[in-house]
């Protein structure tokens, strides 16, 4: 294995999403996740936008067989990044570090037309809980902005690829992160 990394800051921290390993702990500083759409999806997701004041707490994971363009095209919705002097992680042999973000000039607020699905959000979450516990949980939501976006309830049939099952604790997690942030859910 070589020293290729990249730092995930949404889904990649829920494990259920993918197979990449190794995954270590990573924060991202001076960085603040923010819920945005482009023109390349018609739904929102989250990116990374810079805040000095800020950290992240993510996974970094080993990219495979050091195949940068096969990474790139999973995450082509975004730009990557050299992420190296703004993460720390406790995982050996990192040589190279990187991180994806939706270009500035490229990244719009959410809106009707392009919310965020309940089934990324309800990924995402669990894999902090996961990974991080309640704490990392709440964490993700205060270090989050955008909560504006109105939330496509998918739940039931749920539009995101990756979509996990989640337990009755994990769904009241999500739940009541919405509601202390004034969040407005939408019919699917």
């Amino acid at each position: 294995m070589s020293g290729a990394f990249f730092f995930g800051y949404g889904s990649l921290v829920n494990q259920g999403t993918h197979h990449f390993a190794p995954l270590h702990h990573a924060s991202a500083h001076g960085w603040r996740r923010a819920w945005r759409y482009t023109g390349t999806r018609k739904v929102a997701y989250l990116t990374a936008v810079r805040d000095p004041g800020c950290t992240i707490h993510g996974m970094i994971a080993h990219v495979p067989a050091d195949d940068w363009q096969a990474l790139d095209r999973r995450e082509a919705a975004y730009d990557r990044l050299g992420a190296d002097v703004d993460i720390t992680h406790d995982a050996p042999g990192v040589a190279e570090l990187a991180m994806y973000a939706i270009a500035p000039e490229r990244m719009h607020l959410p809106t009707a037309a392009h919310p965020l699905l309940l089934s990324y959000l309800d990924v995402v979450v669990q894999g902090y809980l996961a990974e991080y516990g309640a704490g990392g949980a709440a964490h993700f939501f205060a270090t989050t902005i955008g909560w504006e976006a109105p939330i496509l309830d998918d739940r039931a049939a749920p539009l995101y690829p990756r979509a996990q099952r989640l337990g009755d604790a994990e769904r009241a997690v999500v739940d009541h992160g919405l509601a202390a942030m004034g969040c407005r859910k939408i019919a699917a």
